[in-house]
């Protein structure tokens, strides 16, 4: 099929290069605060893909429009021996997750643009090219190559529709068939035309990220994802597979041979399996405490052209990110024994099943992997707050060699084929996201791009300083102490508390644009990974389990104090602060102590029964508290803020969302309502078409709002009035 190409030609030649690259060089000033407006003018960083030649890097640009209110995002690409990026996605459009194909020849990326069909996007490499194009024969971004063409991968677009074929076919607004009812209901419309309501007869029904979704069967949540195969010079893709399991992690041997996936252990229906979850769910309180770990799913291979899959081995737990080794002998892949128990970086070989645990008792976990050589392998790994970047022995001799490393967050590592230079996003507490490539031995690192250098020439981020310290059980606990902007010593500082989500997320060495917030309005930042946290072992991250807000509690109480006690801090000007977990665990800290002068919730939950009603998320407190709240009515009770209220005495600032399906209004409703009726301070700000994440990705009108009233709050209750008014005045426009 010859190349549709799109009208109005773009020319990658002609690209913009970078702006800090071309920003013209004004007279020298001091560094100023940072200031909330600020954040419009961040570039984030992301998703970098090597060149099959090693020669360049491509990945993702997002920029923030603020006329518009809404993020851009775009795929620039750099040379990796340095020099000026350029953009290769035109900006009228949106475009993001670039991958080459192996032979060089095009930039793949996901793209939803009019007239298109499917998400994925090419633009040619090996000639001069015009407006990006579809191929017919082009499969999509993530899919799997072999080193002679041929590309593999899973997709539920045909696969066998399970229990819901019995679906209706009822006009759809917003996911839910809304003009019949759906199937199984007793109730129906009178008159279809004049009912536009939500008709709900299982769950779940809404979704954080999605919003409200349709009951379960019109949804046909069941269809299995099935194997798509296309090989080098096939102008058609080929349905490899057509089973009532989803077949998942679809990789191909590198002769092109063999496909390997992950799939339930006993290659049981879908429908099977979310059965038995939903079952699970439904044990006593006792057994889901007792249950025994279980072999959630295996590895199997199957010849690429078509037959019966071979599971390779019985591995207790669960598998993914599937790898094939150079020689095709074995496979790689992350392993995680059970539910609480630590991930590991392990391989098996695919003739014999023999399964090899490559890092011992590593206390790390690893995010990603790749193979260096068929006797070596590269891991990315969460080291507490910062992360580490390990090479890591095939035959499992050794501990992890760490060689890339510094306090900083990287991610998204990319090699190139032969394994020379790898491509990486970095981040410290003063540096916003920027890429990177260094040497296969971690040497000749270089930072490529400089799209944050104008804000960082104009803003003085504060920096962090780390500390440790022994709390209960003689557990070490990691933590940080942002200085407020413009610092000097012999002057006393409030300090805020910031708690993180989750509970098991974690803080770390990366720019967080709500820590430069208030310290740069003159307040000393204390943020602190307590048990729960991940990034420390799956030990320490699950040993909060069922006695939330005890251990981790005094973790946090026993930073605070830490702080507290130096001679430029004022304990009597404490605020604390923290979102989701944080969010209720900030309002648990108001129950149980008036140290704190003002308190701010995002996301909060006062009431876990009423929490476990309209949430998104039940699963959570299932598994955190052993069960549904009428099978141990004494922890929800227990741990429910709102039990307490009349203890607190702490200002509080509410930030909630509409449209958080995860934290919904309602609890931070009856807090807001318990603590004005017993005449603390208190205040509530909705915002409207919102999510969980407003704080991270919501739009940035709101998130920029959000941060100003935060400095205003705590600037009112520990700084002062004026301080306050100056805060709010310098939060506006950019």
């Amino acid at each position: 099929m010859p190349p549709t190409v799109r009208t109005g030609r773009f020319l990658p030649a002609a690209l913009l290069a970078a702006p800090a690259a071309l920003a013209a060089q004004g007279p020298s000033a001091a560094p100023r605060a940072y200031q909330p407006s600020d954040n419009y003018r961040l570039h984030t960083v992301s998703a970098p893909a090597v060149s099959p030649d090693g020669k360049r890097v491509a990945f993702t640009v997002q920029t923030v429009r603020e006329a518009d209110n809404r993020y851009h995002r775009e795929v620039w690409v750099v040379p990796t021996a340095g020099g000026t990026p350029t953009r290769f996605t035109s900006p009228s459009t949106e475009s993001s997750n670039p991958s080459f194909t192996p032979d060089g020849k095009h930039l793949l990326f996901n793209s939803q643009r009019q007239g298109g069909r499917g998400s994925t996007w090419a633009i040619r490499l090996d000639e001069p090219s015009g407006e990006a194009f579809q191929i017919g024969w082009m499969p999509p971004a993530s899919a799997s190559w072999s080193n002679a063409g041929v590309a593999v991968w899973a997709d539920t677009a045909q696969g066998a529709p399970g229990d819901s074929a019995r679906a209706p076919m009822g006009e759809v607004r917003g996911g839910l068939a809304i003009s019949r009812a759906p199937f199984g209901a007793i109730t129906k419309p009178l008159d279809p035309k004049r009912f536009d309501g939500r008709h709900v007869v299982d769950f779940p029904y809404k979704s954080n990220d999605r919003g409200y979704t349709a009951n379960r069967l019109e949804a046909r949540r069941w269809r299995p994802a099935q194997v798509y195969v296309l090989a080098k010079g096939d102008t058609v893709k080929k349905q490899l597979t057509n089973a009532a399991y989803s077949h998942r992690d679809v990789k191909v041997s590198p002769d092109g041979r063999w496909i390997a996936f992950v799939a339930d252990s006993a290659l049981r229906p879908d429908s099977v399996v979310q059965w038995e979850s939903d079952s699970l769910a439904k044990l006593p309180y006792d057994r889901v405490r007792d249950e025994a770990e279980r072999n959630q799913s295996d590895i199997y291979v199957m010849p690429a052209a078509g037959g019966a899959p071979r599971k390779v081995a019985t591995i207790a737990g669960g598998e993914n990110q599937l790898e094939w080794s150079p020689d095709g002998k074995t496979l790689g892949f992350i392993h995680r024994p059970g539910r609480v128990k630590s991930a590991r970086l392990a391989t098996v070989d695919v003739a014999s099943g023999r399964v090899r645990n490559l890092i011992g008792d590593f206390q790390y976990e690893p995010g990603g992997f790749d193979w260096l050589s068929n006797t070596e392998l590269s891991m990315g790994a969460e080291v507490g707050g910062r992360t580490g970047f390990f090479r890591v022995r095939a035959d499992g001799s050794g501990a992890p060699r760490e060689v890339i490393g510094g306090r900083r967050r990287m991610t998204g590592f990319a090699w190139d084929p032969a394994r020379r230079v790898v491509a990486y996003v970095a981040t410290s507490h003063t540096k916003p996201t920027e890429l990177y490539v260094a040497n296969a031995d971690g040497s000749g690192e270089r930072r490529l791009t400089s799209f944050n250098d104008a804000v960082t020439r104009q803003v003085a981020f504060s920096d962090a300083e780390r500390f440790t310290f022994k709390s209960v059980g003689d557990r070490e606990i990691e933590g940080w102490l942002m200085k407020p902007y413009g610092y000097q010593a012999g002057k006393k500082y409030p300090a805020v508390l910031y708690i993180h989500g989750g509970p098991h997320s974690a803080y770390g060495e990366g720019w967080m644009d709500e820590f430069q917030n208030l310290a740069a309005a003159g307040m000393y930042v204390i943020f602190t990974n307590p048990r729960g946290s991940s990034g420390y072992g799956a030990d320490f991250t699950y040993s909060t389990r069922g006695k939330w807000f005890d251990e981790d509690y005094q973790d946090l109480m026993k930073a605070v104090d830490i702080v507290a006690a130096r001679p430029d801090v004022d304990s009597t000007r404490l605020g604390v602060t923290g979102g989701s977990y944080g969010g209720v665990m900030t309002a648990w800290v108001t129950v149980k102590t008036n140290r704190f002068k003002a308190a701010q919730t995002d996301r909060m939950i006062s009431n876990w029964w009423s929490w476990y009603g309209s949430s998104d998320a039940q699963g959570l407190t299932e598994f955190e508290f052993f069960g549904k709240p009428w099978d141990n009515p004494a922890l929800y009770d227990t741990l429910s803020p709102i039990r307490y209220i009349r203890q607190v005495k702490t200002p509080t600032l509410m930030v909630q969302s509409e449209e958080d399906f995860r934290t919904p209004m309602t609890d931070a409703e009856q807090w807001f309502l318990g603590l004005r009726k017993q005449g603390v301070p208190a205040e509530l700000v909705r915002y409207p078409r919102s999510t969980h994440e407003l704080s991270r990705s919501g739009e940035p009108w709101l998130l920029v709002d959000r941060l100003g009233r935060l400095r205003q709050w705590f600037g009112h209750w520990l700084v002062g009035p004026q301080a306050a008014t100056t805060t709010a005045n310098a939060g506006g426009g950019s």
